[in-house]
């Protein structure tokens, strides 16, 4: 009974505070895009962020489009998140090893975002190409920064746009083979542990 508590706890915590996390990371995202402001999405993100990242803001600046207050925020709220989850385990409240988990989570947050916009992209595309909604707007302002430079290695050909492909390509190799998880795997992160992680 008290796993099935634990396992409860864990998943709640998972939710509400993934959940959290990614909004702040769309922001950070659209902050360094320039996003469209003007968008209701943009506009209900910043609403249900906001109240978290202005006591920040007061001490940490913006720094050629990143935003530290937004990144500071996501930190500790993906701490406080990893921390509770630990201790629903039994296991220590807090280890200086959380703070690399954090930040690999955060890395890893992102690039699911962008793996996820550019999976919309493709089927928007196919769907409803000459499609004004504001989500997809948001997906294509997003994604820009990560497509225009493999558009000029991989110019259209054809009406077919292929440098989304090298980009996927770009995405799984940081994610599987370079980065993620054979940091993951060094730092002996417990699965179902960090947000952003399998």
């Amino acid at each position: 009974m008290e796993q099935n508590l634990a396992n409860a706890g864990i998943y709640l915590v998972q939710s509400f505070f993934g959940i959290y996390m990614i909004l702040l990371m769309v922001r950070l995202l659209m902050q360094i895009s320039r996003a469209d402001y003007y968008n209701p999405i943009c506009q209900g993100i910043v609403r249900v962020t906001d109240p978290a990242i202005m006591p920040f803001r007061k001490m940490l600046p913006t720094v050629k489009g990143v935003d530290l207050a937004t990144l500071a925020v996501a930190f500790v709220v993906q701490l406080v998140a990893v921390v509770l989850i630990m201790m629903l385990y039994g296991n220590t409240l807090f280890h200086p090893l959380y703070l690399a988990w954090v930040l690999l989570g955060l890395f890893s947050t992102i690039l699911n975002i962008y793996f996820i916009a550019l999976i919309v992209m493709v089927i928007a595309s196919w769907i409803a190409p000459q499609s004004n909604h504001p989500a997809l707007s948001l997906v294509y302002q997003i994604t820009e920064p990560v497509c225009a430079p493999a558009r000029k290695l991989l110019p259209p050909m054809g009406g077919l746009d292929l440098s989304i492909i090298l980009v996927f390509v770009v995405l799984n190799l940081i994610d599987n083979y370079l980065v993620i998880a054979p940091l993951a795997q060094m730092l002996q992160i417990p699965p179902g542990i960090i947000i952003g992680l399998p």
